[in-house]
């Protein structure tokens, strides 16, 4: 239940997946999250249930999971760490998304 503000990490981008669309996808929105001052980083070492573990000890409050269907419907899947509820939202609202979530934190 860390606080957002106090958190290292705002946002962990995580591919289901090693495959390069999924990377390449993962990896921009990363960047495109951090351009814009949003603490975002990049994990796709371990399953993702491991990902996932790791980035709630250290007080992620949300991960986004590129997947296969990623590659079709541009959207990913946001996971939040204290309600543990899931979102699929368009790759191009996720800064929306973090903004309205993280106000209402």
């Amino acid at each position: 239940r860390l606080k957002p503000e106090l958190a290292p990490v705002q946002i962990a981008i995580l591919p289901l997946s090693k495959k390069p669309d999924l990377q390449e996808i993962s990896m921009r929105l990363r960047e495109d999250l951090s351009n814009l001052d949003y603490r975002a980083d990049y994990d796709e070492s371990g399953s993702i249930g491991k990902r996932y573990r790791r980035q709630d000890e250290i007080g992620t409050p949300f991960c986004a999971t590129v997947d296969f269907d990623t590659l079709t419907d541009q959207k990913v899947t946001v996971r939040h760490r204290d309600q543990m509820t899931q979102d699929r939202i368009a790759i191009t609202e996720v800064s929306n998304y973090l903004k309205d979530k993280l106000k209402n934190f």
